[in-house]
């Protein structure tokens, strides 16, 4: 496969799965910042600004500032509206290789992006229908191409997109200000019923901190995701089966990923800042190699997170 058309499809994964990931993080956290005195508003709106790998760009940033730089912001693939354009842009250069449900799916998404009110109320139900878009997006790509190199390579970004998402997902219950509850935390991975069926007693913030981190059948868990790009680096490159993980992605992902898995600790709670910027640096780290493997130039985007 042409390196530029691996190269598309791998963003395409990563671009939608990260709006997908920053529409969840902003929706969880949109009424409670709307409560908030401006002072506090203030506060909050740039710790999550931080979280999600950018900086205010003057002291009087607040919910209004934040709401245009992480939804509406198109010229920048950090915000929600800025990556679906991305997505679509790079599904345009691989147009011989997307099917075209999922070439029409990402352009009627691209051209709806202009159809929302930007007030609160507004980029409340935007969450929501980007929510439902990126959905459709996933489903068109499994069920709609086949699962060859191409698809690989967007499962692939997705993936690793996906870990990193849920890593500043977690990274959020930092804004203490903000309030937020492990009930909502799991509601904003979509991981609320599947965890209270897992867990028929009562539970308590450590349980649910590993239920997102390092469930093994839960998609969006970390452990889920990383599992889901090893598998797709060791079918993209079988050769190095028999003599180790010669390939560079493929050992940043599976350290990260063992590391999570057989790692026990009595208190994970005090740990979790030093895991999600562990992760947040391999996907990072595995973009890099990536890159460097299959596309013969850097990544066309620096922003793979921001860890300080």
């Amino acid at each position: 496969m042409l390196s530029r058309i691996a190269e598309s499809l791998f963003w395409i994964g990563r671009y939608v799965e990260r709006a997908d990931g920053t529409a969840r993080i902003l929706d969880v956290h949109l009424e409670r910042l709307n409560h908030l005195p401006p002072e506090d508003q203030r506060s909050v709106a740039q710790e999550l600004l931080g979280v999600m790998g950018s900086r205010p760009d003057h002291d009087e940033f607040g919910l209004p500032e934040l709401l245009h730089a992480i939804a509406y912001d198109r010229t920048h693939a950090t915000s929600i509206a800025g990556s679906l354009g991305a997505a679509r842009e790079n599904a345009r250069r691989a147009r011989e290789t997307v099917s075209s449900s999922l070439w029409e799916c990402l352009n009627t998404t691209y051209y709806g992006l202009s159809q929302h009110r930007k007030d609160v109320v507004g980029t409340y139900r935007f969450c929501h229908w980007v929510l439902e878009r990126t959905a459709m997006v996933g489903g068109l790509t499994d069920t709609t191409m086949s699962h060859d190199e191409s698809w690989l390579f967007l499962v692939l970004g997705r993936s690793l997109e996906r870990a990193d998402m849920t890593a500043r997902m977690l990274s959020t219950r930092e804004v203490h200000t903000a309030g937020m509850s492990w009930v909502n935390m799991l509601r904003c991975a979509g991981a609320y019923e599947s965890f209270l069926r897992t867990r028929r007693a009562a539970f308590d913030d450590r349980h649910a901190a590993e239920f997102l981190l390092m469930d093994r059948l839960f998609p969006r868990s970390i452990v889920y995701a990383l599992r889901d790009a090893d598998e797709a680096l060791a079918k993209l490159d079988p050769s190095d089966t028999r003599l180790g993980h010669i390939n560079d992605a493929r050992r940043i992902v599976g350290q990260a990923r063992t590391f999570l898995e057989f790692h026990r600790t009595d208190d994970l709670m005090v740990e979790l800042p030093e895991h999600m910027e562990r992760v947040q640096r391999a996907v990072a780290q595995a973009s890099d190699a990536i890159s460097r493997k299959y596309f013969n130039r850097a990544d066309e985007l620096a922003w793979v997170g921001e860890v300080s």
